[in-house]
């Protein structure tokens, strides 16, 4: 997520949008409770959930979710915090600890003892590593069973790791683990490994850099504008039968094999796609310049968090966070993902809206009586009511009747 001062969002609302058309407003039954970025509440930063479902009470099933330095929550389905694992501290004097990022789920991974187990996948950005935690099929809650051993994700040394280079987004396809870096655009496929003592490991496969400049139909080319020395990065990814897509923040969603092979395809561009910011090192700030209009419709930078809704039988769709404009755009699941409807959770007699929303994921199995038809949680980025000047988050948890009623 690009955390915009000031400055710059009282710049971008001098150079408006065109508004996305017929975003409709759905309302959530429960949120979880407030997170806060600050040293009294542990430094804790909502950013990415996932949902694991029960594999015989589908009612008790667990949400859990990641808060950056704050580590691990997990929820039940009214939102109440079941569980708080914290990340891991610093290897040494002077390095980042643990900062938890994105997660995602493996099902019915074999461990060296022969057991099978359900793992939660989350990524490392301080500490530019995977951290695995098996689920309790009983009860939901999570163990850290990462190997000790476990490398680092991109880099070689911890030198380079404290430049801040690491892992960040990710997204499960079996039990292979796609993997974004920071300030980069490089994309990595790893493969999870069972280690000794029932540990998990990981070993690397591949990895693929995505574009960072873009040739435009006048014949120039455009490059993002971003901080020096950054790259537009990528942090929202989901696979699905063997396709990734990966949502470039400051560019768009990729559409491309999720075994880094082939070619990528850019399936929709954020608005301010083709626009040549320009970079102010007095305030360290782009400032807008002038809309070509080369960008897409339905997204308005930041492009984040990726969901699919499984509908059965090849239907369903693909959801995507449009942070700048805090709506959801909607595509279909197949073909050319064609986009079908917009919608943002909005105020509701259960929970207030959902704002510049990080991470989303959506299930399509009924989980009890409040989600019978599914469930949708997302990322709250601005959750009300504040705390003074405290930075505050959480989770919404959205009933997929009142998603499916809005597209309708």
């Amino acid at each position: 997520m690009l955390v915009r001062p000031l400055l710059t969002t009282a710049l971008l609302l001098l150079t408006p949008l065109a508004p996305a058309p017929d975003v409709e407003t759905v309302s959530a039954a429960a949120e979880t409770p407030p997170l806060y970025d600050d040293a009294a509440g542990g430094h804790a930063n909502g950013d990415d959930p996932a949902i694991w479902v029960h594999p015989t009470r589908p009612g008790k099933s667990v949400v859990i979710t990641t808060a950056k330095e704050g580590g691990l929550y997990a929820y039940s389905l009214s939102g109440a915090q079941l569980q708080h694992v914290p990340a891991q501290p610093p290897p040494g004097p002077d390095h980042e600890p643990g900062r938890l990022n994105n997660v995602d789920l493996v099902r019915g991974f074999r461990l060296s003892t022969g057991a099978k187990a359900d793992l939660a996948v989350a990524s490392d950005r301080g500490r530019d590593q995977l951290r695995v935690y098996a689920v309790d099929p009983a009860t939901g809650r999570l163990t850290d069973v990462t190997d000790p051993a476990a490398p680092f994700v991109f880099n070689s040394t911890q030198e380079e790791v404290d430049e801040a280079r690491t892992a960040y987004g990710l997204a499960v396809d079996g039990t292979r683990i796609l993997v974004s870096r920071r300030h980069t655009t490089t994309l990595g496929l790893l493969e999870l490994v069972a280690a000794p003592g029932g540990k998990v490991t990981y070993r690397h496969v591949r990895t693929l850099d995505l574009p960072s400049s873009f040739a435009l139909p006048d014949g120039t080319s455009w490059t993002p504008c971003l901080e020096p020395g950054e790259l537009p990065q990528i942090e929202g990814m989901v696979v699905d039968r063997g396709t990734l897509y990966a949502a470039q923040e400051d560019v768009g969603v990729w559409r491309l094999r999720a075994d880094l092979t082939g070619r990528p395809v850019l399936m929709d561009k954020v608005r301010e796609y083709g626009r040549q910011d320009t970079y102010d090192p007095a305030t360290e700030e782009c400032l807008p310049g002038r809309d070509r209009g080369f960008g897409g419709e339905h997204l308005a930078a930041d492009a984040e968090g990726l969901t699919i809704y499984d509908a059965g039988g090849g239907e369903g769709y693909l959801l995507a966070s449009s942070q700048g404009d805090d709506t959801f755009a909607v595509y279909e699941r197949d073909g050319d993902n064609d986009h079908v409807g917009q919608f943002r959770v909005g105020p509701g007699r259960r929970a207030d809206g959902a704002e510049a929303s990080d991470g989303a994921m959506v299930v399509s199995v009924p989980l009890s009586g409040a989600f019978p038809k599914g469930l949708l949680v997302v990322h709250d980025g601005a959750d009300s009511p504040g705390d003074g000047e405290r930075e505050v988050t959480n989770f919404k948890l959205v009933d997929w009747r009142k998603v499916a009623d809005a597209l309708e």
